[in-house]
């Protein structure tokens, strides 16, 4: 995997990270004690993030098999990738399609310099540090041009980053702008935590992310409206609790639960009123 520039020296260490916050929850290692600590502080206010996480990194697998394999998609933008683990979007479409390209995008410069560490391979796989609120600077980066074609069809993957798209950032326009420019045949995969509480208790659940981090808690309802209408088609199922996206319980299995997060691994079942919901859109 390639990387734009150098290795960035001014990562956060004194305030969580989603990208490292999300490693800790899906077992991995590249997490810092602060990250952990936030995870002990809110998980037992919102115990469901944690299959929420999981179901997540499952469905990123499912989806982006059925991209490479089935719809034949070669070229894939992952927007707020979050640091690498096993089966990266790369890795799982390059299994379907040995020539897949991908670019993966995130803020936090720890991607990149973990990024760094992973063999360069054949440069079909880069990851560049940017803001995924703005897709213009985006669109304009040199291994964007390299990599992306927009006269073939492509593949844009905001996957449990939905949330941090708040509707004061104009959504509809970061969510929009790639496939609008896409070429028929091309896709739009999302997801985001999602709660069927009313909004009074959604801005209570808003409330304890830290504030260097966006998040905006929706409603089923309130997706569909960014998504649903907008010129896409629904990939079935359409939108649903992920779980329900063409579960397949034969996929490869994610790193064990944190010891330490173990009691809350299965919460989902329990409280259902919050989850990570999504799906898949093909542009006619």
């Amino acid at each position: 995997m390639g990387a734009d520039g150098a290795v960035p020296t001014d990562i956060p260490t004194d305030v969580p990270t989603s990208a490292r916050v999300y490693n800790w929850l899906l077992g991995g290692k590249d997490n810092f004690e602060i990250d952990r600590q936030f995870v002990r502080d809110t998980i037992r206010l919102t115990p469901h993030v944690l299959d929420a996480a999981r179901a997540n990194r499952l469905f990123l697998y499912r989806v982006v098999r059925y991209l490479a394999a089935e719809a034949g998609i070669r070229q894939f933008i992952d927007l707020g990738c979050g640091l690498p683990t096993d089966n990266n979007t790369h890795q799982v479409a390059q299994k379907h399609a040995p020539d897949a390209r991908v670019v993966y995008v995130d803020i936090d410069p720890i991607v990149l310099a973990h990024a760094r560490a992973l063999p360069a391979g054949d440069g079909s796989t880069v990851v560049i540090t940017a803001d995924m609120h703005d897709p213009e600077a985006i669109l304009e980066h040199p291994d964007t041009k390299r990599l992306i074609d927009f006269s073939e069809p492509l593949a844009v993957l905001y996957l449990s980053v939905g949330h941090h798209l708040p509707d004061s950032d104009d959504p509809h326009t970061v969510l929009h702008t790639y496939i609008d420019r896409a070429v028929p045949g091309s896709h739009l995969a999302f997801t985001q935590i999602v709660s069927t509480l009313p909004a009074e208790r959604r801005a209570e659940l808003d409330a304890i992310v830290p504030p260097n981090i966006p998040w905006q808690t929706r409603s089923p309802e309130e997706v569909d409206a960014l998504l649903l209408g907008h010129g896409l088609e629904p990939v079935e199922p359409g939108l649903v609790d992920i779980n329900n996206w063409r579960p397949d319980p034969n996929q490869p299995p994610l790193a064990p639960v944190p010891e330490e997060l173990k009691t809350y691994e299965g919460a989902s079942k329990l409280h259902k009123e919050l989850f990570e919901y999504g799906g898949l859109f093909r542009k006619p």
